[in-house]
């Protein structure tokens, strides 16, 4: 089980590292639109390449960052029972949850999306509207990396799952409460 661990550990390293970094289109997201806005009303003006970037960077924030969500246990869950269960019992539900819906809904992302992706790339697919930015194959392409993103996670949940129910280890998401302590 320890290999197993270590490789959840290095899983959980590359969501904190791509989460980390993610954060900052936050950032950015902010100040791309509110220059749209500005230029917008203050000048009369706009750039439609500016406007499709708050697209791009919003698009990159959600599909990139899925992997650190789940890695903190901040994805949307009805904690009405789960909140007091056991942390075996927590381990069982979200066991059964990935194998269940986790990675069938990845396999099934990946799988209706393939094609949607590649026609994009094979045409060489322009940008959204004239004069926009020419990257709409790669934003495409974001699907499959967060359906991938997904998947990586889930599978170290899978693992500290198990590790938790065969008592290998105690905590199915560690990282949850050293992120929220500090």
């Amino acid at each position: 089980m320890r290999p197993l661990l270590a490789l959840a550990d290095g899983i959980d390293a590359v969501s904190r590292l791509l989460g980390r970094g993610v954060k900052w289109l936050a950032v950015l997201l902010v100040l791309v639109q509110f220059t749209v806005v500005v230029i917008r009303y203050a000048f009369g003006s706009s750039f439609i390449m500016m406007q499709e970037g708050v697209v791009y960077i919003h698009a990159a924030l959600f599909m990139l960052a899925i992997g650190y969500v789940y890695l903190l246990d901040a994805h949307v869950r009805v904690d009405f029972f789960y909140a007091g269960w056991s942390e075996k019992k927590k381990a069982w539900t979200d066991l059964i949850g990935v194998v269940v819906t986790v990675l069938p809904f990845c396999w099934l992302l990946v799988w209706a999306s393939w094609g949607y992706v590649s026609r994009s790339f094979m045409m060489g697919e322009g940008p959204m509207a004239v004069g926009g930015l020419p990257f709409t194959p790669y934003l495409k392409a974001l699907i499959l990396v967060m359906a991938g993103l997904l998947a990586l996670q889930s599978i170290s949940v899978m693992i500290r799952a198990l590790g938790v129910i065969t008592g290998a280890t105690d905590k199915l998401f560690p990282w949850r409460q050293a992120v929220s302590e500090g």
